[in-house]
């Protein structure tokens, strides 16, 4: 069992992951901004604790981390503007990475992108920003000493998970439930040995365990 601090809890795969860790045995805490979501964690035997990422520091998430195991970063803007991008998105994961060497936790996962996201398409700006930012982040956590896992789903569909994805270090760009990417972050938790890896995530034909067990190279 593991003390696990959710960063995202209350989004769409933060909500369908958190039961999934819980039903495994682990004890997760997960952030939030309001007295509503805190409600909703707590209902899904979350423990809640009050934070939000635009304005909190390294010092402060750090606080928050003291005494758990793993750090679990599946928060976004979610297009909500260039500034809570470049906070969230991009210098968020920042201070998990800093959080999590003033704790002492080894083991963190974050949620990416794949680089491929949106193309085909005119650009678009604030796209453009949030993918710079998304790869400036993933670059942070690969050049740190922590046992980092790095997942980049395709585009994001805001079903459940029906237990058939695609999921290697290499990809053809494709859609993904979020249920799926749940369901793949809770398999990547019970497997520790995979560590150091980037791994991309569509819907596809393989159970997720299977698709999961095939990731780890001894």
């Amino acid at each position: 069992m593991s003390r696990i601090l959710l960063i995202g809890a209350t989004g769409g795969v933060g909500s369908r992951l958190a039961p999934m860790l819980i039903a495994s045995g682990h004890q997760v805490t997960g952030l939030h901004r309001s007295l509503a979501q805190a409600e909703k964690l707590r209902a899904q035997g979350v423990t809640p604790v009050a934070g939000d990422l635009m304005e909190m520091d390294a010092g402060a998430l750090a606080e928050i981390a003291r005494d758990h195991d793993i750090i679990i970063f599946s928060a976004g803007a979610a297009g909500s503007g260039a500034e809570r991008t470049s906070e969230i998105d991009g210098r968020g994961p920042l201070k998990m990475i800093a959080a999590a060497k003033a704790c002492g936790i080894a083991r963190v996962y974050l949620v990416s992108a794949m680089p491929e996201a949106g193309r085909g398409g005119q650009p678009k700006l604030g796209f453009e920003h949030y993918m710079r930012v998304k790869k400036e982040a993933d670059a942070a956590l690969v050049a740190s000493d922590l046992d980092w896992v790095i997942l980049r789903p395709g585009t994001l569909l805001a079903e459940d998970g029906d237990d058939a994805v695609s999921l290697a270090p290499a990809l053809v760009y494709g859609k993904v439930k979020r249920g799926n990417v749940a369901a793949v972050l809770a398999g990547l938790v019970e497997c520790p040995e995979i560590r150091r890896e980037i791994l991309e995530l569509t819907d596809g034909t393989t159970p997720v365990a299977e698709a999961v067990a095939a990731c780890f190279r001894d």
